[in-house]
């Protein structure tokens, strides 16, 4: 449906035999002129609904459970701003697999570390009451940071623990693994909104009256 709604250009392929005649020019999808969501758009969660893919889902079998026809994937790809559809949805684990092993290699894959990252190390110090912590989780550290000592006051005096005992090695596959989890929230604009939106893009793929105009959905240029 996307690129049926896409007008047509002609143009010339033959610009120096002048004048031009209807056998001089190609008829195409005007793939120049792209329908640009506003990204404010983007900011306003009342007007989506939020969906989590399933494994082997794709972005056709999404619409058609969001809008009852998958001819409407186009609307899910322009309004999560999808650049690439086949690795902008999560892929499927086998799929994954693949590609992580061919990215790395079967035994790095797997085996490999891609980082280290930090562990919660709580403390029975607190601040206005509230504890404060001596390493918060997530933080992405290096390997020498693993393999030092880790110092910190714990309210009432110092404490040394193994830097192996705060953070932990993540390997390349959990780390492709988590990057292809946070592909999983996707944004279905609700009903209230899809048809102004798809009327809106109809309107934006028509021309406007000039030189080359020949109707709404045709003009002519040379190249």
């Amino acid at each position: 449906m996307y690129f049926s709604l896409i007008p047509d250009i002609k143009y010339d392929t033959k610009p120096i035999s002048y004048p031009f005649s209807e056998s001089d020019f190609v008829t195409a999808k005007n793939f120049f002129r792209r329908y640009i969501v506003n990204p404010d758009v983007y900011n306003y969660a009342i007007f989506y609904n939020k969906y989590s893919v399933e494994d082997y889902e794709r972005i056709e079998t999404v619409a058609e459970k969001a809008y009852g026809d998958a001819k409407y994937d186009w609307v899910i790809i322009l309004t999560n701003n999808i650049i690439n559809p086949t690795f902008s949805f999560p892929l499927n684990p086998p799929t994954l697999r693949q590609i992580v092993e061919h990215k790395y290699g079967e035994t790095e894959a797997y085996s490999g570390v891609h980082h280290y990252e930090t562990l919660e190390v709580k403390t029975n110090q607190s601040i206005g009451g509230i504890k404060v912590n001596a390493l918060d989780a997530g933080l992405i550290v290096d390997k020498n940071f693993y393999s030092t000592p880790f110092k910190y006051w714990d309210g009432s005096s110092e404490v040394t623990v193994p830097g192996n005992n705060v953070c932990v090695p993540v390997s390349n596959y959990d780390y492709e693994s988590a990057e292809n989890e946070k592909k999983r929230e996707i944004s279905i604009l609700k009903e209230a909104y899809f048809t102004k939106f798809v009327e809106e893009f109809k309107t934006k793929n028509l021309y406007s009256e000039s030189s080359d105009f020949i109707s709404k959905r045709v003009k002519k240029t040379a190249v």
